[in-house]
């Protein structure tokens, strides 16, 4: 009969291994979401300027990677991308932690795709009138959007944007195809090792769950105090 050993999870090297695993999940998380914010504003913008080529600009970017399944840009960074830079570069790529560099890209650039959607709605239900105020006193249109309308439009966009963050925290599993140890890879590697896959995928799934619930309480909490 099978028995779930709870000393397996609580200390040892197969502790050690899940638990680094899920600090690089955590940081692979925070890292993309920082980058991945500004670019999301940057395209938002980009969208709803006055100029067709900046807005066809916008589009294509948001088209091409919503488009393309995650998998797919995790393996076109790491194994096509580097292939286009000079040598020198990609020696000094290669020689660093590809691994992590080629899923941030991929996360980042995949995350703002969605973000930038949501920006741009929040963006719209500002009342247009408070754009042209802007302009009215002298600002251009960088000046208007960054002063006057983007700090309302992500403060509306908060609820879809914290959504996209839950989906970033659960895409972050997907980095194992790559060879990042990050939380999956850890499992997998504690199970291939033990042979132990109830306790090691018992503590991944808690792990997420703790996590999502948490960045799931986060946002309703945050959507009272903007109500």
């Amino acid at each position: 009969m099978l028995q779930f050993d709870l000393h397996l999870l609580l200390s040892g090297d197969y502790h050690d291994w899940l638990l680094s695993g899920l600090l690089l999940s955590l940081q692979l998380m925070g890292i993309t979401l920082l980058l991945s914010l500004p670019l999301a504003c940057g395209v938002a913008m980009l969208r709803l300027a006055p100029s067709r080529i900046l807005n066809a600009l916008g589009a294509t970017y948001v088209e091409l990677i919503r488009n393309v399944p995650l998998l797919a840009h995790f393996l076109f960074w790491y194994f096509g991308a580097p292939e286009l830079l000079p040598q020198a570069w990609k020696e000094r790529l290669y020689a660093g932690n590809i691994e992590a560099i080629s899923a941030i890209v991929a996360l980042t650039l995949y995350t703002a795709a969605y973000m930038a959607e949501d920006i741009r709605s929040g963006i719209r239900a500002i009342p247009a009138q408070q754009f042209e105020a802007g302009r009215a006193l002298g600002f251009s249109f960088l000046q208007t959007m960054r002063l006057c309308i983007l700090p309302q439009a992500l403060r509306l966009s908060l609820p879809p944007l914290l959504s996209q963050t839950l989906n970033l925290w659960q895409n972050t599993s997907i980095a194992t195809v790559i060879g990042v140890a990050e939380l999956m890879y850890q499992t997998q590697r504690v199970e291939t090792a033990s042979f132990r896959s109830v306790e090691a995928f018992a503590f991944a799934s808690v792990a997420y769950l703790a996590v999502s619930l948490l960045i799931a309480g986060l946002a309703a909490l945050l959507q009272r105090r903007a109500a």
